[in-house]
């Protein structure tokens, strides 16, 4: 399990789950004729299954109870310190490595950890937290 799956689960978020599709009851086909071309009958693929999460309640909310004043939205330091995780420089490298951040920006932490902040946030957003559109941008 990776960094990014450890601030998931942190935020009440698993990787999406596949739901099911209700069978489909078959009704018997008429027979067409010989030339004429089969009709494709396929069942629909499932659905994967995004259940929204208000990560922005529950951060402000981790954030007032926290005796620290962390600026999580800004901050990927404060973010990972109010999810009660490892917030070091190692941690942080991995967790870009693993959200493939460009080599360039790997050797500048300043670079980096803008770099990761704002896609930590995009990434959250696209597993289903509502991230402002402003935080993203």
């Amino acid at each position: 399990m990776g960094i990014f799956s450890n601030i998931l689960e942190k935020l009440g978020m698993g990787s999406p789950k596949v739901v099911p599709q209700p069978p489909v009851a078959s009704a018997p086909v008429p027979q067409a004729p010989a030339d004429a071309p089969a009709p494709a009958v396929a069942a629909p693929p499932p659905v994967a299954s995004i259940t929204m999460v208000d990560v922005m309640a529950l951060m402000e909310k981790k954030a007032a109870a926290n005796p620290q004043k962390l600026n999580w939205k800004t901050s990927i330091v404060d973010l990972l310190k109010l999810l009660d995780l490892d917030s070091s420089l190692e941690a942080r490298k991995q967790l870009a490595k693993e959200l493939y951040c460009p080599d360039e920006l790997m050797g500048d932490s300043a670079k980096m950890n803008m770099w990761l902040h704002k896609n930590v946030l995009a990434h959250i957003a696209a597993n289903g937290g509502n991230i402002p559109k402003d935080m993203l941008d």
